[in-house]
Order: C-alpha cells, then sequence, then structure tokens
C-alpha cells in the first residue's frame, strides 16, 4: 500500500465518520425536537438538557462544514489516527461554551418582567432586528477575515500547528473560536427564528455550508444577507406567512 494511497484513505475516512457522525445528530435532534415548543425565542429548558442537545446540534450543523479541514488534518497525522478525534472534540469545546454563554444570557433575559420575549410584545422587533444585524455582520471585516481562516484548511493548519495531543486538542479549538468568530450572527438568528425548529436549523446549517464551501465567498456572504433580510421583511410585513413557525412561544424546551 502506498503511502498516496493511505493518505487518500484518511482524508475519506475521516469525512465519511464526521458526515455519519452529522447524520445521527440530525436524527436525534429532530427527536427531542417533536412536540417541543419550536418559536421564535423558546425557552431554554434546562442547563444540562439544552447542552447535551446544543452540542449535538452543534456537530449536526457544523461538522460537513468542517470536515475538509478535520480530513487535511487526518491526512497530515495519519500514523497517529486517534488526533482527528482530539482535534474535533477541540473543535466542539468552543461551541459547548458558546452553549453555556446562551444560557447565561437566557437566564438574564427571563429574569426580566412580563415575559418581553413573546411575539406580541418584545419577541418580533427583537427577531427582525436580530436577523437585520446578521446580515449587516456578513459585510464586515470581523466576518471576512474569520471565514478567510475557516475556508483556508491547509493555511490554517500550517499556520497553528502544534504536534502531539494537546496540540491537537488547541489547533481544533482555535478552529473553533474561527468558526465561532464567522458563524455567531447566524446562530443568533437561530435562536431568534425558532433553535430546535428543523426548517431553521436546516437552513442556517445550508447557508454555513455555502459560505465554507463555494468557491465564490463574497456571492455566498452576500446570498446569507439577501436571505436574512427577506426574512425580516417578511416577518415585518406578513409574520404568519413564516412556514414552521411558533408565533407565542409557551412551554420551555425539555
Amino acid at each position: 500500500m502506498t503511502a498516496a494511497f493511505r493518505a487518500v484513505r484518511a482524508r475519506i475516512s475521516a469525512v465519511l465518520v464526521l458526515l455519519a457522525l452529522a447524520g445521527v445528530g440530525w436524527w436525534w435532534t429532530a427527536e427531542q425536537a417533536t412536540g417541543m415548543d419550536s418559536g421564535p425565542w423558546s425557552p431554554l429548558g434546562s442547563p444540562g438538557w439544552f447542552l447535551v442537545v446544543w452540542t449535538v446540534m452543534m456537530a449536526a450543523m457544523m461538522l460537513p462544514s468542517v470536515a475538509p479541514t478535520v480530513a487535511l488534518y487526518a491526512r497530515m497525522t495519519r500514523t497517529r489516527p486517534l488526533l482527528p478525534v482530539v482535534f474535533t472534540t477541540g473543535y466542539l469545546s468552543v461551541w459547548v461554551a458558546a452553549g453555556v454563554l446562551a444560557l447565561a444570557l437566557a437566564a438574564a433575559a427571563s429574569a426580566v418582567p412580563g415575559d418581553v420575549l413573546t411575539w406580541d410584545r418584545s419577541g418580533r422587533p427583537l427577531t427582525i432586528a436580530t436577523l437585520l444585524l446578521a446580515a449587516l455582520y456578513e459585510f464586515t471585516p470581523w466576518k471576512n477575515a474569520c471565514l478567510g481562516r475557516c475556508r483556508s484548511p491547509l493555511g490554517f493548519l500550517m499556520g497553528t500547528w502544534r504536534d502531539g495531543w494537546q496540540g491537537a486538542g488547541v489547533m481544533g479549538a482555535k478552529l473553533g473560536a474561527w468558526c465561532l468568530g464567522c458563524c455567531w450572527a447566524l446562530m443568533a438568528a437561530l435562536f431568534a427564528l425558532g433553535l430546535m425548529n428543523l426548517v431553521w436549523m436546516g437552513s442556517v446549517a445550508a447557508l454555513i455550508a455555502l459560505e465554507k464551501l463555494l468557491p465564490w465567498r463574497r456571492t455566498a456572504m452576500s446570498i446569507t444577507a439577501v436571505v436574512l433580510v427577506g426574512l425580516a421583511v417578511v416577518i415585518i410585513l406578513a409574520p404568519h406567512a413564516i412556514p414552521g413557525t411558533t408565533m407565542m412561544p409557551t412551554a420551555p424546551m425539555g
């Protein structure tokens, strides 16, 4: 077996494993979402339950778009096949930290009296503002810089390379940090539209993959911005035309 063949096999294996994990994540999330409130600004439920669901959701949504980087890392470390697992774990740990931050923000919002996030009070204008903010972020230098790192697997790995187990975890966490910087506004839009709504989960995941994998970066970012602005306009003019959305959140998730 030649070295070239082993390298190709390592990359293909890494991609297939990540896609399989993403598929399991989508299936499990769909099971959890059945019968739950999936409207805008849905309550997050208990911290433990939310963090488990959030981690699986992030694996389902983010692993397909990060697969090229993990596959290249697997090729570069093919003599140590467990290092890509550590790399991916480091990547997901950043998204777990983002989930903890989301819990803290949700707790702060729930402390405000009067159910301010219900649709007939502040929920609708806050959703519109979040979508427009996410669209605006697409044209900022911060978004461009973060997306550039995410779209260049070889450049990222060569610029942050560290050997060993700890190095794999640190490199994965750094990639997760760049990815968070790239996608935080889209995730905020997901919370605004309905976190456990599979329509919006799939839509946001598709936009993330489009931005990271489409050869024309500016075009992909513009498409994302147009979609977000379009959703904001629909909510302004015909809010009940938004598909798959409960307009009045009631019971918490979980």
